[in-house]
């Protein structure tokens, strides 16, 4: 979790506090967003938990060995941040929904032959165990890229080590799951899904960041 000193994301008394995640395939643009998000709204910050992440190298390296473990420690570690957001008095932001793993990235990678059927089995039972009493998002917005060569550059451009092996083909995938994402959260979860194609938007840049920013305002007040 990224400490904001900034006091405008504290819901002022008896307003409701905003918690939005972000979502989208890898290289889209969320880590990017939300900090955009912290910064100008004054939200709390949760990082999406790759940084100290003990077993996302070895994970690159050899799927067929990580995947499942990395699916736990990535599931403890969005859950800790649930149970931290509900503790926070101020609107919090989180980069990466905690959703996004049993819906899209287990399913994926059991589909690859990385997690055996078994392991994924046991994996949502961990999920429906630990999620039964954690705060969800109010909101979730989703990073659309269907360029999938737009990705790649993004993620070749941020130069992460344990990235440089990820393939065109392990995005399409993820792509595939990701273009159901916002029905399954709405009927699933009942959680709504704002879909932004951000393929030539660079929220980098003041203008469009302020658009971006505005958007995220007016989604806020629905």
């Amino acid at each position: 979790m990224t400490q904001n000193s900034s006091e405008a994301g504290a819901p002022a008394g008896g307003v409701k506090k905003h918690f939005i995640a972000m979502a989208g395939n890898i290289g889209a643009g969320k880590t990017t967003a939300a900090k955009l998000i912290s910064q100008r709204l004054g939200f709390e910050l949760f990082d999406e938990p790759v940084i100290d992440n003990r077993f996302l190298r070895d994970y690159y390296a050899d799927m067929r060995r990580w995947s499942f473990t990395l699916q736990l420690e990535f599931l403890i570690r969005r859950i800790e941040h649930h149970e931290l957001i509900h503790t926070v008095p101020k609107n919090c932001v989180q980069d990466r929904t905690l959703y996004e793993d049993p819906e899209i990235f287990a399913k994926y990678l059991h589909g690859l032959g990385f997690m055996d059927s078994r392991e994924l089995q046991l994996y949502y039972e961990y999920f429906e165990r630990m999620n039964r009493d954690v705060i969800k998002p109010d909101k979730i917005i989703f990073f659309d890229v269907p360029d999938l060569d737009i990705l790649m550059r993004r993620i070749r451009l941020r130069g992460r080590a344990e990235e440089k092996g990820i393939q065109r083909d392990f995005l399409k995938g993820l792509a595939g799951y990701y273009s159901t994402f916002p029905q399954v959260m709405k009927q699933k979860y009942d959680i709504d899904v704002l879909t932004i194609d951000v393929s030539r938007i660079d929220i980098r840049e003041k203008e469009q960041a302020d658009s971006f920013i505005e958007t995220v305002r007016a989604y806020l007040d629905e």
